[in-house]
């Protein structure tokens, strides 16, 4: 091997691309969760209002729908080009091999996700306009569609953290990927979730309803689902637990619990308790106390989880066969992938990777700190910013690493 295929190292000062697509995708989550957990409330609340002739619901699900229009939809038609920009950029060769992997699953998933966008449009602007039947189905289809999404790409998550068992790497196949070992317990989290976030912003929407009857019939239907999505939630994380592979629970187990497990908790039960005094005492939610609430969940609960989830990982970024650094870790024949490892440890990566400039590949007195930071960058920033004070700057910066001049 005289070249390793690596792209040119992506790197954003004093921050970090780990911070960049983590920021971008905890919107994106909070968004895309409300979204998918939103769809099916809707579509409960309709088939009551249908069936128990509470037309006044239909009021409550456009007011909703407006709101999910511009709070998920704009936000996610923001964030979701953003984060694809960012993992290009930032993991390119991780993209790579999962789009090697998942094209057909990423290309259903976007069909899925057109049905959706076009299912809440119609959802909104047809209400009243359609007859009840129609308008039913027609947000269930919504519901569906939306959930479908998340099968999919929650496959492709998962795989992510790694295949679970030996035969992806020989057969390459689809199949093996998508259906890994913590396919299902991921997708029990983030199922569970999505009615936890989609209730909380129902709450925000609800507490601004002037008819107090129907705040109240809302709420009151809305918390018990909550409730019982943060409980499915924690039983799916706990099973998820069991299926994660050896590296991220030492991960889990010596740095994200002991930062991260008391604000979980702490999330858990200030949420279940907030949802409790919804069922139980409607009319006490108020506009401040449910945007405060939605904002205490994304900050304190959506970003310590996506923190956790993407650091579990390292030192891989896929299937445990491509490092964060994007070097190949290991064989995978299934796909023709080789590794590289060997052949740096032999050669040097400043030998073999195509885009260090030729008076850096050979250290001599003069380079040798010009060289160290730009090993540094290539082998280090994808998981950590370089600058000292930057989050995530566990390595020895150029500036700190340089002896001081006597």
């Amino acid at each position: 091997m005289n070249i390793i295929g690596a792209y040119p190292t992506f790197y954003v000062p004093y921050l970090g691309s780990a911070w960049v697509m983590g920021i971008i995708g905890v919107i994106h989550v909070v968004a895309s969760h409300t979204s998918v957990g939103a769809s099916f409330l809707f579509a409960i609340l309709e088939t009551k209002a249908y069936r128990d002739n509470q037309p006044e619901l239909l009021d409550f699900i456009k007011r909703y729908g407006l709101f999910l229009l511009v709070f998920s939809y704009v936000i996610g038609s923001i964030t979701g080009p953003g984060i694809w920009y960012a993992i290009t950029v930032a993991s390119p060769r991780g993209v790579s091999g999962l789009i090697h992997n998942f094209v057909w699953v990423w290309a259903t998933e976007w069909v899925y996700f057109t049905v959706e966008v076009i299912g809440v449009y119609a959802l909104v602007y047809l209400i009243g306009k359609v007859d009840p039947l129609t308008h039913l189905k027609l947000t269930w289809s919504f519901a569906l569609s939306s959930w479908a999404t998340m099968l999919l790409i929650v496959g492709i998550l998962s795989f992510m953290m790694w295949p679970g068992n030996e035969a992806w790497y020989e057969t390459g196949s689809t199949n093996d990927a998508f259906y890994n070992l913590n396919f299902f317990a991921h997708l029990g989290i983030r199922t569970g979730s999505m009615f936890v976030m989609a209730v909380v912003v129902g709450f925000v929407v609800a507490s601004g309803v002037k008819d107090t009857a129907l705040k109240t019939s809302v709420i009151r239907m809305l918390a018990p689902i909550g409730i019982v999505g943060g409980f499915f939630a924690v039983m799916m994380f706990l099973y998820y637990l069991q299926t994660l592979p050896t590296n991220a629970l030492v991960m889990l187990r010596s740095h994200l619990l002991p930062r991260y497990a008391d604000g979980m908790i702490l999330v858990f039960v200030v949420t279940t308790l907030y949802l409790s005094i919804g069922w139980a005492r409607p009319q006490l939610i108020r506009p401040t106390i449910a945007a405060a609430l939605l904002l205490f969940l994304a900050t304190i609960g959506v970003w310590p989880e996506e923190r956790m989830r993407e650091s579990m990982r390292k030192p891989f970024v896929v299937g445990q066969y491509i490092y964060g650094n994007q070097i190949i870790a290991r064989d995978a024949p299934g796909k023709g992938v080789v590794a590289e490892v060997d052949a740096i440890a032999e050669k040097g990566l400043l030998s073999l990777h195509p885009f260090v400039p030729e008076r850096l590949r050979t250290i001599n007195s003069d380079n040798r700190f010009e060289v160290g930071e730009l090993l540094a960058k290539i082998a280090c920033s994808n998981c950590h910013a370089l600058e000292p004070g930057a989050p995530c700057a566990v390595c020895p910066t150029s500036s700190t690493a340089r002896p001081t001049k006597t």
